[in-house]
């Protein structure tokens, strides 16, 4: 098993992870922390894909793009965190209702 295969799989589990935490938890700290592990496996696997096989130089277009895009992600959970206070600072929680069906 490559180390390229290796970035990959774990990227995808990470995504995978994440995707489950976002539908499970009903909190909104959790669901800010789940959408940043959903992003952090994106760029693992945005770094597995840029590399090329037989020693070529791998391609610094998706490592920039996975440079920028954390930049970006502490930005938006950043904004998340200040938007989640201001929740739970007006409804009293911070939490999603949930719905009941009758």
């Amino acid at each position: 098993m490559s180390h390229v295969f290796l970035y990959a799989l774990v990227g995808v589990g990470l995504f995978t992870l994440g995707l489950y935490a976002l539908i499970v938890h009903p909190h909104l700290l959790r669901k800010i922390l789940a959408i940043n592990v959903m992003g952090s496996g994106v760029f693992l696997v945005l770094v597995a894909l840029a590399a090329r096989t037989g020693g070529a130089v791998p391609d610094p277009v998706p490592h920039a793009m996975v440079i920028t895009g954390i930049v970006v992600a502490i930005s938006a959970t950043a904004l998340a965190l200040a938007l989640m206070l201001r929740v739970q600072v007006e409804v009293g929680q911070a939490g999603l209702p949930e719905e009941r069906l009758e």
